[in-house]
């Protein structure tokens, strides 16, 4: 499979380090940004890796291709490589920050 980012404002810092921008819409958070002054957008700031998995999420790349890139950038500390990758990955799709092509 291969993961394909959402339809997601997102920019990069100085560092290189990715902030998405997530806009919260529904009836239930419009109620809480008129009672709780909650914000309209949610600013999700990933660490130097996710950052970097989050640039190589192309619609292009499989997820293999994407762990080869980790490890030549990243080395040992990206071990063990699969296993984080995977549940990285998961946690991505569950927020709906991507989705996955056949």
């Amino acid at each position: 499979k291969v993961p394909a980012r959402a339809d997601i404002e997102w920019d990069t810092d100085s560092d290189g380090n990715v902030t998405l921008h997530i806009e919260n819409k529904g009836v239930m958070n419009k109620i809480a940004q008129v009672l709780f002054k909650k914000p309209k957008v949610s600013y999700i700031h990933l660490d130097e890796m996710g950052s970097f998995i989050w640039q190589h999420i192309d619609g292009e790349s499989d997820i293999i291709k994407i762990g080869e890139s980790v490890k030549d950038h990243f080395g040992e500390k990206a071990e063990p490589l699969y296993e984080r990758l995977a549940k990285y990955i998961q946690t991505l799709e569950s927020y709906k920050f991507i989705e996955f092509k056949e």
